[in-house]
């Protein structure tokens, strides 16, 4: 696998670091940002910060810098290290784009999990990524393939050693979800305010299987996230749900793209976010039909709650249409904490910040309802109300 090492160095090497001048970067400025000036080096064993989760799982990883430790597996399952010459790997995210490039040229510590044909797991698997080297870089890649009528839950978390940690952190996730098979994948983010996280995730959906993707996002300096489903065989169905909180100088950035290929596919998108500060958050959405995909059913929304006049958020939505009968919607949204429900509730003896907890709750809760896994649910929603001030 030399050659393709060296291919995608040579690819990283080739692209330029994209700009605002680039569509999908407009209002992300990298300026300042060099991935090369962050060290691989430094870390002798893996971190173990606080847990925003408290799972029960069957199967338990932690990765750093320092390597990647294989706490449990479930049997019957490949739950283990990923290899250089897996048959799937880079299937879905290759060495196309400036970072998913760095990413494959640089990762060494990835994970492959594998569950065979009709294999059923009732607790989650887990995964935790944690940087903790000081102007160190973290690469990671992880490759998910469920066999025909497989149903698992994986759960990802991605957090930093220190608060003030800063660091560069490359992720790249294939999932491949076969035949009636059913996977619910969650991916959090709470990396230090000091980090720079890009990302890319990437996941295919055959025939008659469902994807029901949680994702959140909570740390990070700067970055971009990148989320693609692609509804590849008849009766596919994907459901991505996303919560996110921004505050202080925080950018976060989610490019996502819902692609159905095949007809009668179902793709269900919903994103929320709340920013106060001077926190911004960037959303674009794209949903494309091929021409083939017709009785498609498609929507997407992005919603932001503005906790402050100089927090921002940026919403466009998009449509690629090649079919001709489809249920294709879509919505963005973006607005201030109603005042009249701020001056009830405190009116009735809560101060401001409990006033504005109970708002964001309020804002999040058929989000948080989409989520099935109950510490997730209330992960998810703790980390909300957290972020609110008690004042």
């Amino acid at each position: 696998m030399a050659t393709t090492r060296a291919q995608a160095d040579a690819r990283y090497r080739e692209l330029p670091l994209p700009t605002t001048k680039d569509e999908h970067w407009r209002f992300t400025d990298l300026a300042g940002f060099d991935p090369d000036a962050w060290s691989a080096n430094g870390a002798t064993e893996i971190a173990s910060p606080p847990t925003m989760l408290e799972l029960d799982a069957t199967g338990v990883a932690y990765v750093g810098e320092a390597g990647i430790e294989i706490v449990s597996a479930p049997d019957g399952i490949r739950f283990e290290p990923l290899t250089d010459d897996h048959e799937l790997l880079y299937s879905l995210v290759g060495w196309d784009e400036k970072f998913a490039a760095h990413n494959a040229s640089m990762w060494t510590n990835g994970l492959l999990v594998h569950v065979p044909r009709g294999v059923e797991l009732e607790k989650p698997l887990y995964v935790r990524i944690a940087n903790s080297v000081g102007r160190g870089s973290l690469f990671w890649r992880l490759l998910v393939v469920a066999e025909p009528g497989s149903r698992f839950t994986l759960i990802e978390e991605y957090a930093s050693a220190s608060p003030g940690l800063e660091a560069y952190t490359n992720a790249a996730v294939e999932i491949v979800v076969q035949q009636a098979a059913k996977v619910e994948y969650v991916s959090v983010q709470n990396l230090s305010r000091g980090t720079w996280h890009f990302a890319s995730h990437h996941a295919k959906v055959e025939r008659d299987a469902e994807l029901d993707w949680v994702a959140g996002g909570f740390g990070s300096a700067k970055g971009k996230v990148r989320i693609q489903n692609d509804l590849a065989g008849p009766g596919a169905t994907s459901r991505v749900t996303g919560a996110y909180f921004a505050d202080g100088t925080q950018h976060l950035d989610y490019d996502t793209f819902q692609e159905h290929i095949a007809p009668n596919t179902t793709s269900d998108f919903a994103f929320k976010g709340a920013l106060r500060d001077t926190a911004r958050a960037v959303w674009r959405g794209m949903i494309r039909v091929e021409e083939g995909a017709q009785k498609t059913n498609a929507y997407q929304e992005n919603r932001n709650l503005l906790l402050s006049k100089t927090a921002h958020a940026d919403s466009i939505p998009g449509l690629e249409i090649m079919a001709n009968d489809v249920r294709c919607t879509h919505g963005a949204t973006l607005g201030q904490v109603d005042r009249e429900q701020l001056f009830y509730l405190m009116a009735r003896g809560l101060s401001r910040g409990e006033a504005e907890r109970l708002i964001v709750r309020g804002f999040f809760q058929d989000v948080l309802d989409r989520v099935e896994l109950e510490p997730v649910r209330d992960a998810l929603a703790g980390a909300l109300e957290a972020r609110i001030p008690q004042a």
